[in-house]
């Protein structure tokens, strides 16, 4: 038939690890000393310092808009453009909000949260290396 393999077939990998250069497998005991470490304690930081903030500007809008349709059905009534009124645009930017601020959170995970992460990761992986006895 042909020489393909069959799917049965894995190459042999040596026990803890993916060849020559596996990672270091972290203990809970690292995991505790990285979640103390100041550079974790910053990464924190800088996702909290985005996402609470966010989380309540999204809030207070959402909550507007509520507010606006329960106590100011006249207002949200009002005709903009043929059948089109107030309350159906505000109610369709509340999904146009949702995907800005998703779009904001991951360029801002792209450039401010994943280079820190990943250096914590490699140093996590990387721990003790050289020191198995």
């Amino acid at each position: 038939m042909g020489s393909t393999p069959s799917p049965d077939v894995r190459p042999e990998v040596p026990p803890g690890g993916h060849g020559a250069h596996a990672a270091h497998v972290p203990t809970a005991e690292d995991f505790r000393e990285t979640q103390a470490s100041p550079e974790f304690q910053e990464l924190r930081r800088t996702h909290r310092g985005f996402v609470f903030p966010m989380t309540v500007v999204f809030l207070v809008w959402y909550f507007v808009y509520v507010i606006l349709a329960a106590y100011f059905p006249e207002f949200m009534s009002i005709r903009l453009w043929g059948y089109i009124n107030v309350g159906l645009v505000l109610g369709l930017l509340q999904f146009v909000s949702t995907f800005a601020i998703t779009a904001a959170y991951v360029h801002f995970a792209n450039k401010k949260l994943d280079p820190k992460a990943t250096a914590i990761r490699l140093r996590l992986e990387g721990a003790q290396e050289g020191d198995a006895k």
